[in-house]
């Protein structure tokens, strides 16, 4: 079994990120995720709106647009994503390879892709609406974002660089096994040395990705092209997201994928039969969680569409 959030970060793109807020969201704890799921409607909203601004009937077409994909997504999601739990319960006491680590990331984009088609219709609705006021506001909201980024990933002492990659593995690692002795902090501190990740070429291609959206919203506004259209470009779009135009960016990706699936297959062997319990428990209660978010009252918004 394995857990994609131990693999060192790679990039998804900003529309991608929101909407599936909702299937991250199951990764913060069981507590925030039965309260956070009810208002992710508003919190997807308030996370758009910061990048777009919205303006006059703008605001309701974008809530009305929210409430109908989280009210899909509960309806059929998230009994889709406690059955994953499941399955990965079950194989969490045993050994794992890298090549199940990778068939278990695959599920997990496989429903990223799921999730994204479900919501471009409304994208392509809301996009043609916006103006090149607007596209200025998205462009200095990402230069924030990317301050943001350098902050986090991009220190210039190497030293602190490392520590701070070390840091972020080790809390996600704990939390679904819990606490790491030192030796397995060691292993992976180790483990990270060796690793191909590297921050600055991540960064060039999300700068190259967020040009690219920008010029795609400026061409859909300019042109204004049939509903099927536009959704073709924008689906064509996140597909340069997850597979890069680039393919110097291309090589380095599958490399670093290759290297993650090793990371957590020896990560996850090298925990004790008490982790393992630690993590049968964890995704358990995420579990259940979901399987009650499911049977819950969905909020007024959510439930009127």
């Amino acid at each position: 079994m394995q857990f994609s959030v131990l693999v060192v970060p790679g990039f998804r793109g900003w529309i991608i990120a929101t909407l599936c807020a909702a299937l991250l969201t199951l990764l913060s704890g069981c507590s925030a995720l039965r309260i956070g799921y009810g208002t992710a409607p508003d919190l997807a909203y308030w996370w758009f709106d910061r990048y777009v601004d919205f303006r006059g009937d703008q605001t309701p077409r974008v809530r009305a647009a929210l409430a109908q994909w989280f009210s899909w997504h509960r309806r059929t999601q998230l009994p889709d994503y406690a059955a994953l739990l499941a399955r990965m319960r079950a194989e969490a006491p045993s050994d794992t390879t890298p090549a199940r680590v990778c068939e278990w990331q695959g599920e997990l984009m496989r429903r990223i892709d799921t999730a994204y088609d479900r919501a471009n219709p409304a994208i392509a609705e809301i996009v043609a609406t916006l103006t090149p006021d607007q596209i200025v506001q998205i462009e200095r909201r990402q230069s924030k974002v990317n301050e943001d980024f350098r902050d986090d990933y991009l220190q210039p002492d190497r030293a602190k660089r490392a520590a701070a990659t070390l840091k972020r593995t080790v809390e996600r690692a704990e939390m679904v096994y819990g606490k790491l002795d030192a030796a397995q902090r060691d292993r992976m501190a180790a483990a990270l040395a060796r690793s191909p990740f590297d921050p600055d070429a991540w960064d060039a291609e999300r700068r190259a990705r967020q040009q690219d959206v920008r010029q795609l919203l400026a061409k859909l506004l300019r042109d204004k092209p049939a509903p099927a259209q536009a959704q073709a470009e924008l689906r064509a779009y996140v597909d340069r997201i997850e597979r890069s135009p680039h393919e110097p960016y291309r090589r380095y990706t599958e490399r670093l994928n290759e290297f993650n699936c090793a990371f957590i297959a020896t990560l996850h062997n090298g925990t004790s039969a008490e982790q393992r319990r630690h993590a049968v428990k964890t995704l358990a209660g995420w579990e259940d969680d979901l399987n009650a978010l499911t049977k819950a009252t969905p909020a007024p918004s959510e439930a009127a569409n």
